[in-house]
């Protein structure tokens, strides 16, 4: 089966990276050209791109950082400084931190072309992503039963997509209920759209509407994606994740957050920095104003739901329950 187009929304060319503008989709199909590095982090500052759509975008971006540095005195310091903008961007979610050291170990190795060796870097960096991706949702899928109604927040991307592809070469179907995400509606525009275009059933509910379906008892297990998750089984997404976690757990439903991996680098859910955007950004839904002038908006973008909310977090490696997480590295340390 072709991918969704939202699986595949960063492309690197020799122009420089072109990037699915997910602020108007799927309303519009409009691409961004980044021409250097910095263009990048802007779009990925101003929300062009999301969830994984960052990770590919910054691996695009070390790489132009690479051309841009051809020819200077110290080239790998210009890209460390590049890759720290970059990471910069997005400071909850770490996948971005691993797309620059996917980038600079690979240059680090080379003798020959810095472009060359972040190029390669790139593509090395892609591959395991998908490939770590694809591993994890075939773990998620086993825990699903067939025929289950998932309920699922924001957008899991290639998380989700392998999970529903997974599920099929196991035999099963899934129906989907998405939020609708607000204030940038991703699960109406991106999760929705992207499930429907698979041709799963797909139904979407506002924000306020998931403790309420939660407790209808037609829902078979909450899956989300996770920005990060901590080795205490802290798991930090998308706000409005704890919600429904406190609901799902209060309900008796499965919550099942999806990550490549634990982040070693946040032994608890303290170590991660929680990103606020500008309150404003809650004030307007697509374009359009929701609250008068009088109003401020107030917008923490991720939330942090304890372990004793979450059944299990979904790994590359496995399922682990969030108090077992350290086994995630008995087989040694993980590929970045």
């Amino acid at each position: 089966m072709t991918l969704p187009i939202l699986a595949e929304s960063v492309r690197l060319d020799d122009e420089g990276v072109h990037i699915l503008d997910r602020r108007v989709f799927p309303f519009q199909r409009e691409w961004v050209l980044c021409r250097t590095s910095e263009e990048v982090a802007v779009a990925i500052e101003e929300m062009v791109t999301q969830s994984s759509g960052p990770y590919f975008a910054a691996l695009g971006a070390m790489v132009l950082a690479a051309r841009e540095a051809s020819g200077l005195a110290d080239p790998r310091a210009y890209l460390e400084r590049a890759g720290e903008r970059i990471v910069a961007t997005r400071k909850t979610n770490n996948h971005l931190r691993k797309a620059v050291a996917a980038v600079l170990s690979e240059v680090d190795k080379a003798e020959g072309d810095l472009v060359e060796a972040a190029t390669r870097g790139a593509q090395i960096g892609d591959e395991l992503y998908r490939s770590r991706s694809r591993a994890l949702g075939e773990h998620a899928a086993v825990l699903v039963p067939a025929g289950a109604t998932v309920l699922t927040h924001c957008w899991a991307d290639l998380y989700l997509v392998e999970f529903v592809l997974a599920a099929r070469r196991q035999g099963k179907e899934f129906s989907f209920l998405c939020t609708e995400t607000r204030p940038y509606l991703q699960g109406a525009r991106l999760t929705a759209e992207t499930l429907a275009e698979m041709g799963a059933d797909t139904r979407l509910i506002t924000d306020g509407m998931g403790a309420a379906v939660l407790s209808s008892g037609e829902v078979g297990a909450l899956v989300t994606a996770a920005d990060r998750v901590t080795m205490d089984g802290h798991v930090v997404n998308k706000i409005g994740t704890l919600g429904l976690a406190v609901a799902a757990e209060a309900f008796g439903v499965p919550f099942y957050a999806m990550v490549q991996a634990p982040d070693q680098a946040a032994p608890t859910g303290a170590d991660v920095p929680i990103e606020y955007r500008d309150g404003d950004e809650v004030l307007s839904a697509l374009g359009h104003r929701v609250a008068s002038e009088r109003v401020r908006g107030h917008y923490p973008a991720f939330d942090v739901t304890p372990p004793r909310f979450v059944t299990a977090v979904v790994t590359d490696r496995g399922a682990f329950e969030p108090g077992r997480l350290r086994e995630y590295y008995a087989e040694g340390e993980a590929n970045q």
